[in-house]
């Protein structure tokens, strides 16, 4: 069973603790990445996520797999949508489970900031004024700052 899924479906109703629960980990992490109503002072209506799906799991398997290598951490799960997201649904869901809070948050924000430069899934913003635009995120590669290990 692969560790990082794409769903045209909700992934509210994914029962991620559930996939990742042990007994040996005392500290969980969720990142839960919702659809908001603006970007870069524009007026967001809606989003279409697209994804090459068989590369997108790969790779996101693969970054899952290096913060297992990076970090002292038990059990890892993500799932992101594809397809049409209203504002204030989750468009990507991520929990990582280890023996401290404090490895789980390093490793939550390694994959994090890893999935949004390397896997395969495009974001197409639709606004206010009836445009819509493929997002490039140029902020990404900030964020993919040294990360801990653990």
């Amino acid at each position: 069973m692969s560790n990082f899924i794409i769903s045209p479906q909700p992934i509210e109703d994914i029962d991620i603790i559930a996939k990742v629960s042990t007994r040996q980990s005392g500290g969980y992490v969720i990142f839960d990445g919702r659809v908001r109503d603006h970007n870069e002072n524009r007026d967001v209506t809606h989003l279409q996520y697209q994804a090459y799906e068989a590369l997108a799991v790969k790779e996101g398997d693969r970054i899952i797999a290096e913060a297992f290598d990076k970090f002292n951490i038990h059990k890892v799960f993500c799932a992101h949508r594809t397809g049409d997201l209203q504002i204030g649904d989750s468009a990507v869901r991520l929990i990582v489970g280890a023996k401290h809070r404090g490895t789980a948050f390093d490793a939550c924000e390694y994959i994090i900031d890893e999935l949004k430069i390397r896997v395969p899934i495009w974001k197409n913003e639709h606004y206010t004024d009836g445009s819509s635009g493929w997002v490039e995120c140029h902020e990404c590669s900030k964020h993919a700052h040294h990360h801990k290990e653990s």
